[in-house]
């Protein structure tokens, strides 16, 4: 398929004229550094091929005009400029009509409305950020049609944003911001404290980047996610009362945490703060083991990752577990971790290209006989962030 010139018929066709743009902005799959990117912690994702397409035209009235090739029958949305969808809205529309909105509250001119058309090959609730790169793309159609100067990292917090105040998802900037700033064989180690972060090349020798899709589709707008946040929070208002300068749990040690932590009266509370002040430290020590060619430590670290999230932060799933262990006891996988929010969707492993047509193979089999779904795989590249194609 090819995606762009589908894009600029279908335009046509919906809009009866061309489209001025076309922009491209990837999902992500994070390595390792999950649920820190709101807790004040250190991040290592990197982006995909995979992502969303937008075809964008302005209009000359104050209409907002929005159409997907995903869903073929949605046929054409029509809303006034500003719009805002009803709290509790699942409609797709909600995630761009939310940066239009982000992107005037900021204080950017957006003077008339616009036709948009969307495609994405993003697999959808698989957490690898569709929804992130919905929004990204959206803020580089914006920025295009109304010739606005947004640097690639407030695209990323423009997005964010949206998600956090119009969308009700309280998340952190990773997805925004891989989607924005990926580059094409790296990685991004990010501290979402400072936002300063430095690409790490991806040498991963004779291993692949193996994606593995549970097909159990998990909602970030749901109040589980939510609920971590906001645990998050009290376990960090508990430990201000003992160091009252702390900015975020991402700031401790897992030494310092350890002797703070009878601080924090709720035990599943406890548990939340754990595992984000561990996981950062695991993702500092990922990156260190990946400069030194360590890949063997680098696994174990996703495989620790994985029973913290499981354990501690309760966000992993029966099939995400069992595509994991069985991952585990595979020879010629270095390590494997879910990844994404959680509650469903992708799993995310190293494995040695000698071995990736039976991994593939054998927990297919597995997988299938013991949940009846069929999983889905993807070999990945790191590849680059958002980008205007026309």
């Amino acid at each position: 398929m090819d995606v762009l010139e589908t894009l600029r018929e279908a335009f046509q066709k919906r809009y009866g004229a061309p489209p001025e743009t076309v922009c491209f902005a990837p999902g992500r799959v994070n390595l390792i550094g999950e649920h820190t990117d709101y807790n004040g912690g250190h991040v290592f994702p990197c982006a995909l091929s995979l992502g969303t397409w937008c075809a964008a035209r302005r209009r000359t009235d104050g209409t907002v005009r929005l159409a997907t090739l995903n869903i073929p029958r949605s046929g054409v949305l029509r809303h006034p400029l500003g719009y805002r969808a009803k709290p509790g809205s699942r409609c797709w529309s909600r995630y761009p009509e939310g940066v239009v909105n982000a992107f005037r509250h900021a204080g950017f001119s957006i003077p008339t409305g616009m036709d948009l058309l969307f495609y994405g090959n993003i697999p959808s609730g698989s957490g690898l950020s569709s929804s992130a790169s919905m929004e990204v793309v959206t803020g580089a159609v914006l920025r295009v049609l109304y010739d606005l100067h947004v640097s690639r990292v407030r695209l990323a917090q423009l997005g964010q944003y949206a998600e956090n105040v119009y969308v009700g998802v309280q998340c952190g900037i990773m997805d925004q911001f891989a989607s924005a700033m990926g580059r094409r064989g790296h990685a991004i180690y990010l501290d979402t404290a400072t936002l300063r972060f430095e690409y790490a090349p991806l040498h991963l020798s004779d291993c692949q980047i193996v994606v593995c899709n549970s097909r159990v589709k998990h909602s970030l707008a749901s109040s589980e996610y939510n609920l971590r946040r906001s645990q998050c929070e009290t376990a960090l208002a508990a430990l201000r009362t003992v160091r009252e300068d702390l900015p975020a749990l991402g700031a401790l040690t897992p030494e310092e945490f350890e002797a703070m932590s009878d601080a924090i009266p709720d035990p599943v509370c406890r548990k939340r703060a754990r595992h984000a002040v561990y996981e950062n430290a695991r993702t500092k020590l990922a990156l260190e083991a990946l400069r030194a060619d360590r890949l063997e430590d680098f696994g174990r670290l996703m495989n620790e990752s994985h029973v913290s999230l499981r354990d501690d932060y309760a966000v992993s799933c029966p099939e995400l577990d069992l595509l994991t262990e069985l991952a585990w006891t595979t020879e010629g996988v270095v390590g494997s971790r879910m990844t994404g929010g959680g509650f469903g969707g992708c799993t995310v492993s190293i494995v040695k290209s000698r071995a990736l047509e039976r991994f593939q193979t054998e927990l297919g089999r597995v997988y299938r006989e013991r949940t009846g779904l069929e999983p889905e795989f993807y070999v990945v590249e790191p590849g680059d962030g958002v980008r205007r194609l026309v």
